[in-house]
């Protein structure tokens, strides 16, 4: 497969607004290159149509390994749905095996996600915004809920782990969310912006610990998703998205992930001011890549046209991430559907009554 020149790619990931791009789109995409795709509800409706949508954008965009995003996790969060997709579980049903059986839990979750990778690559999609490393604690808003893998940092790591492994084998690029951790937010990122006001020490012995255990330089997440969250005791004024602190002294630093850093979606209400400077914000603080999934013309428009080329830094990481992709991909066979469903559908031990 020939080198890609990363660098001459827009530092963002767009969306679309239908099941096949327009003329506008096509035109604009054409012009100035957005690095990959991203894909939601609105986009999909059979297999044939969106393996024909993913290789339109290729296409368009002059790049055949342009990379192609979907959210995937499992239960409440799964673009692909029936009847031409399977439902997946969501992340607490491995947190439920994992008290019973950690090492179950851990092989049910990695055959789980290689099992979301056949799907995807069947129909060219090859990065999966999973896994969900957030460490939920009692009274936080439950936009993360049952998406986590469990209460313990430990737990988390190892499922999401498990998870990461199992989509990287069958060819499909992880990228952990959402770092440095959303699971102490008390408020929906979508709708407004969350305020986490624990102690840095309290927040590296527990949020933080999933990200530090994912971030190996050579084995660990190739791509992370940032949290829209103000941590008041990281950045007074400014979430993660957006603060060059947070991102360079804990992302980079304390937690050392060094792949690629990929913003949560500009659209949010969380982030403030008009999408343009949110994503000028978000690349001038440290994200490899602004991410905007509306698929609303005018935005995409404006972003392409203001936002900065890549960095060749920024164009290392994405090329060394798509390395990571193996050459043979492993494939999701009658076994491992076989094994797979019998770790799912094993009855559990009931807890013991209060």
């Amino acid at each position: 497969m020939s080198a890609v020149d990363w660098q001459g790619f827009a530092p963002i990931v767009v969306g679309c607004a239908g099941q096949a791009l327009t003329d506008n789109e096509i035109a604009l995409f054409k012009r100035h290159r957005p690095l990959g795709f991203i894909l939601f509800a609105r986009n999909i409706d059979t297999p044939a149509q969106v393996k024909s949508l993913v290789a339109q954008f290729r296409a368009v965009v002059g790049n055949a390994q342009a990379p192609v995003l979907i959210d995937q996790e499992g239960g409440r969060v799964a673009r692909l749905k029936p009847p031409h997709w399977p439902v997946f579980p969501a992340g607490a049903r491995f947190g439920e095996l994992y008290a019973a059986d950690p090492q179950a839990a851990c092989e049910a979750a990695y055959l789980n996600a290689a099992a979301i990778a056949a799907e995807l690559t069947a129909l060219g999609i090859d990065v999966d915004c999973a896994p969900v490393a957030d460490l939920p604690v009692a009274g936080a808003h439950d936009v993360i809920g049952d998406r986590a893998y469990g209460f313990s940092a430990q737990q988390v790591a190892d499922i999401a782990r498990a998870v990461m492994h199992g989509l990287l084998d069958a060819g499909v690029l992880p990228v952990v969310k959402h770092i440095p951790g959303h699971g102490r937010a008390r408020a929906d990122s979508h709708l407004e912006l969350p305020r986490v006001d624990a102690d840095r020490a309290t927040l590296e012995a527990s949020d933080f610990q999933p990200f530090v255990q994912l971030a190996d330089k050579h084995t660990g997440a190739p791509w992370a998703m940032t949290a829209h969250i103000l941590y008041t005791a990281l950045d007074v004024a400014q979430p993660a998205t957006t603060s060059a602190r947070i991102i360079a002294e804990v992302i980079r630093g304390h937690i050392g992930f060094d792949g690629v850093l990929i913003s949560d979606d500009l659209t949010m209400k969380a982030l403030a001011g008009d999408v343009v400077s949110r994503g000028q914000a978000a690349l001038a603080a440290g994200c490899d890549l602004a991410l905007h999934c509306s698929g609303a013309f005018d935005e995409m428009q404006s972003l392409l046209q203001a936002l900065p080329a890549m960095d060749a830094q920024a164009a290392a990481r994405v090329a060394k991430a798509a390395a990571r992709k193996p050459a043979a991909p492993k494939a999701f066979s009658a076994a491992d559907r076989t094994r797979l469903d019998q770790l799912l559908n094993q009855n559990l031990p009931r807890a013991a009554a209060g």
